[in-house]
């Protein structure tokens, strides 16, 4: 999968002498990139990345063994709210959903080791993407960084030194690899942090919502805590915040400032780890975060125990023909220009996606807002006019609960599943109205849903929907 660039320096300039001066100076501008972007660096960055991965991917697996979230996500649940387009993902029966996180777990060490590497990475991105894809409860930008890292890993030649594989076959061993192997993976870690960043430039946080309120409620913080209630704490947390997310990915690309991001980096995760229960993202952060280092700054750290680690980073160059990459390049284009545009689509909705949600899922809107909903359903039958009331608590975990009353699609989901039920097991066809009330950012609750429209009779869709009020955020009530 290496380049040599002598070859490409070769090719390039057989496109520089064409005679068409117009397609001589687009063909040089593309042939420049492509010379840049195959330039060989040292493998050990990619090896780094591939280890710190697994052994992350390993402890998250243990946590949900730990925790016991294995049968509250995906056991006890008698109902699972679903992506559209996989309705027809399901968990597991019996105990398959235990057996399934035992070899997730066992393909992380297998990916960490390097041991089948190819066929390990692929499994582990096909397994995590179906628990994933198990519940729209349970989604966590987090996660839903996990599924594409790992689809990137199985692509990559991480396993082409310090592996088992390497052992088990020294014809595999590389010492250098494109450097597009190691933007790809800046890129794809830089776009949770600017994506994040601009979502932050909306009137509440601006404004000081919803850390405002976070803070308050962490006034017991040892020291520090009796001053989360001053507004100029507020402030400095949310356009810290701020400034963060937009300002990290290039002070650590510039050499000058890249101490002073990483020490930024690391004290701003440690402390979102500190005050707010943000599962592994904070460690996985860091833990990656030196992929944007130079790619020979382990051959440096490591230049003092050269005789300890040179056999597995300074591999044997194998000779004969440059292999070609796994991954055809249009591929790699079509992956970046979806990450760059996908994440925008909210922006084809009326209305603000904190409240109508349409559009906020994979769009990296992290830690962005504070919404308390409650929801009942009012079950009216078509043949006798009876109203049943229906709280949610009776058929959903009180996690499920909490995710689906602020959440439009969510309740869409809720109200088929409650006429599908009064048919399957009352024969009796009902009409569904939901009575939602939601509170964002510290506003007063206000109905988000049009209590007059059958939801039953509504069907999913991509495209703006018309019961959701979305009129309700006009003013920027409770920014105090």
């Amino acid at each position: 999968m290496a380049v040599e660039s002598s070859a490409l320096s070769s090719s390039s300039g057989s496109v520089s002498e064409s005679p068409d001066r117009g397609g001589d100076a687009a063909g040089s501008r593309i042939s420049a990139i492509r010379r840049r972007l195959s330039a060989s660096v040292d493998i050990a960055p990619l090896v780094y990345i591939r280890v710190v991965f697994g052994a992350a991917l390993f402890w998250e697996v243990c946590r949900f063994f730990e925790h016991g979230w294995i049968d509250q996500y995906y056991v006890e649940p008698v109902f699972f709210f679903k992506y559209i387009g996989f309705e027809w993902v399901s968990p597991w029966p019996g105990f398959g959903m235990d057996l399934h996180f035992a070899i997730l777990g066992l393909l992380a060490v297998y990916l960490m080791l390097g041991l089948l590497y190819r066929m390990t990475s692929m499994l582990f991105c096909l397994g995590f993407t179906y628990v994933f894809l198990l519940d729209q409860t349970n989604y966590l930008n987090h996660f839903y960084l996990i599924c594409l890292i790992s689809l990137l890993m199985a692509c990559l030649p991480a396993h082409r030194s310090f592996s088992l594989d390497v052992w088990r076959r020294p014809e595999l061993k590389m010492r250098t690899i494109p450097v597009w192997n190691l933007w790809l993976l800046r890129f794809q870690l830089s776009v949770p942090y600017v994506y994040g960043g601009i979502a932050k430039l909306n009137a509440d946080w601006l404004h000081g919502e919803p850390m405002r309120t976070w803070l308050a409620e962490r006034t017991d913080f040892p020291l520090v805590g009796v001053y989360f209630s001053e507004e100029w704490v507020v402030y400095a947390f949310s356009y810290g915040g701020l400034l963060f997310d937009l300002l990290i990915v290039p002070l650590l690309l510039i050499p000058r400032t890249r101490v002073f991001g990483f020490i930024w980096l690391i004290a701003f995760h440690m402390l979102n780890m500190i005050l707010f229960s943000i599962g592994i993202f904070p460690w996985f952060m860091v833990l990656t975060a030196p992929v944007f280092l130079p790619p020979d700054w382990i051959q440096r750290c490591t230049a003092r125990f050269r005789p300890v680690v040179e056999f597995s980073l300074r591999t044997v160059h194998v000779a004969g023909p440059v292999p070609q990459p796994s991954v055809p390049l249009r591929i790699l284009v079509v992956f970046i220009v979806f990450q760059l545009l996908f994440p925008l689509r909210h922006l084809l909705y009326p209305g603000d996606p904190n409240w109508t949600e349409e559009g906020h899922r994979f769009a990296w809107h992290m830690k962005l807002r504070t919404k308390d909903s409650d929801a009942q359903f009012r079950l009216i039958d078509k043949r006798t006019g009876d109203t049943q009331i229906v709280f949610p608590e009776d058929y959903l975990t009180d996690r499920q609960v909490r995710k689906m009353s602020g959440r439009p699609d969510m309740l869409l989901q809720f109200s088929h599943f409650l006429h599908d039920e009064c048919m399957a097991k009352q024969n009796r066809t009902v009409e569904v109205y939901a009575d939602v009330f939601s509170a964002l950012n510290g506003r007063s609750p206000t109905p988000l849903v049009d209590t007059s429209v059958d939801l039953a009779s509504r069907q999913r869709t991509l495209r703006p929907v018309d019961w959701v009020l979305k009129e309700n955020l006009t003013v920027s009530a409770g920014l105090r």
